[in-house]
């Protein structure tokens, strides 16, 4: 097969075995004797299109109901063997994110500005924000998922442990937390993506890490939402976002040039300086075109929620500083408050490229402020959280960077790491200490002082 045919049949696969860890009947299995003949292999691959029927019927969004398997018995019996040892369900949320992020990027990435954001970039963003249960989150620009899935799983550990805190009773939490997390999945998780084969891939990844695949829609965001399918329209989600995390696609080489859509936003119009005045003034005309995240700076500050509504964004410099695009910065320090700004590495998109990047934080704006400013002739005066993440974890090539002493030597900390198990039938959760070396990244760091920040500025 080819690379794009080989990776949809491979995760078709992968559903089969998260199907299986879900299910109380062990089906996803190749036994040592079925594996030497073919009558074996025969025999695997018809349990194994069992399981891929119940997936058919469990996400008719993702799947035809005339998919199937299409990988020969031997094929498919080899890489059942490779995958049943694992529990996909259980593993480390950041090495499943690596790998299917691997395994996406090589098979799906176009050529449209599409470069997924890493672990940590993600984590420090979600940390930032701090999302609860109650909030609407949404990305316009998901990818695969990255920052939803970060986001996701911040609000279902907040939910488990407070569940354990209260019962005291791991087998009485998980039950009362269930109905929670189930609740927020299906209501509070909202991503979209122009790019079909992303968002397909995207549900699958949100699958594999607690679901809430149901929120994600393949759409134009930057379009009028009465474009956007009926499911999404139905939302209502223009003005009601709680909190909002993006990368979304940048770069003149993918420019937004249709009439209809950037007439509809005010960055979507030219405008002109007046130096008298030290202000820029929007003209009547509009853009020939316009890079896709100047338009998607006033999106999604359109979809957050008057007053309260934040967003962490991933801008390239460009738009903080340079000149010709004061406009940009003057249209949005109009309609909102910038939290803070986070100047990254060179290397964060690296070795996929070397784009220099910032983190935006920003609240909008009700508009009872910007009546209130415009008749004072000035904007209120506020202080904005700054500061340089210059180390992301990884070198230009990608390879992790460790911790070291003053002699060069890796540092190792005891790290304690949550497990959970079962005795005697019921589940006990219990920590344990291991041993890790160190990754050289402030990120979460940032993520700390900015939120004792946030705390002393209320």
């Amino acid at each position: 097969m080819q690379k794009p045919e080989a990776f949809w049949e491979l995760l078709k696969v992968i559903f089969c075995k998260i199907q299986d860890e879900r299910s109380d009947v062990v089906k996803f299995y190749v036994s040592a004797g079925e594996r030497q003949g073919l009558n074996g292999q025969l025999k695997a691959k018809a349990r194994i299109d069992t399981l891929f029927e119940e997936v058919r019927a469990q996400y008719p969004q993702i799947f035809k109901a005339s998919e199937q398997i299409e990988l020969a018995p031997q094929v498919l019996s080899y890489i059942v063997t490779q995958l049943q040892m694992y529990s996909l369900l259980n593993s480390d949320i950041d090495v499943k994110g690596k790998a299917y992020e691997e395994i996406v990027g090589s098979n799906l990435r176009g050529d449209r500005g599409e470069f997924f954001t890493p672990r940590n970039i993600c984590r420090m963003a979600v940390e930032m924000l701090d999302p609860n249960e109650r909030q609407l989150i949404l990305d316009p620009a998901c990818g695969t998922g990255g920052f939803l899935i970060i986001a996701m799983n911040h609000v279902v550990d907040r939910i488990n442990k407070g569940e354990l805190a209260k019962w005291g009773d791991a087998d009485r939490a998980l039950k009362t937390a269930s109905q929670r997390i189930d609740h927020f999945l299906t209501n509070n998780i909202i991503g979209i993506d122009l790019n079909p084969n992303l968002v397909k891939a995207a549900k699958m990844n949100m699958v594999m890490n607690n679901d809430g695949a149901g929120g994600l829609f393949q759409a134009n965001t930057l379009a009028s939402p009465a474009t956007w399918v009926e499911e999404l329209r139905s939302r209502d989600i223009l003005g009601r976002v709680d909190v909002l995390f993006t990368n979304p696609p940048f770069g003149s080489k993918i420019p937004v040039d249709d009439p209809a859509i950037l007439e509809a936003y005010d960055l979507g119009h030219t405008w002109s300086y007046d130096a008298q005045a030290d202000a820029w003034v929007m003209g009547e005309g509009i853009q020939r075109s316009q890079p896709p995240e100047i338009l998607f700076i006033e999106r999604c500050l359109k979809l957050l929620k008057p007053g309260t509504g934040r967003a962490a964004m991933v801008l390239p410099d460009g738009i903080l500083g340079s000149p010709g695009l004061g406009y940009v910065r003057q249209w949005l320090l109009k309609h909102a408050i910038v939290l803070a700004s986070i100047d990254m590495h060179p290397d964060t998109f690296q070795p996929s490229t070397s784009v220099q990047t910032s983190l935006l934080i920003f609240q909008r704006k009700t508009d009872a402020d910007i009546a209130l400013e415009d008749a004072a002739g000035a904007q209120r005066d506020y202080e904005v959280f700054m500061c340089l993440a210059n180390h992301i974890g990884h070198d230009k090539r990608g390879n992790v960077l460790y911790l070291r002493d003053p002699d060069g030597n890796e540092i190792v900390d005891e790290v304690p790491q949550p497990i959970r198990e079962y005795e005697g039938g019921r589940l006990i959760s219990r920590t344990q200490v291991t041993r890790r070396k160190t990754v050289d990244d402030n990120t979460s760091q940032i993520a700390e002082v900015f939120r004792e920040w946030l705390a002393e500025q209320n």
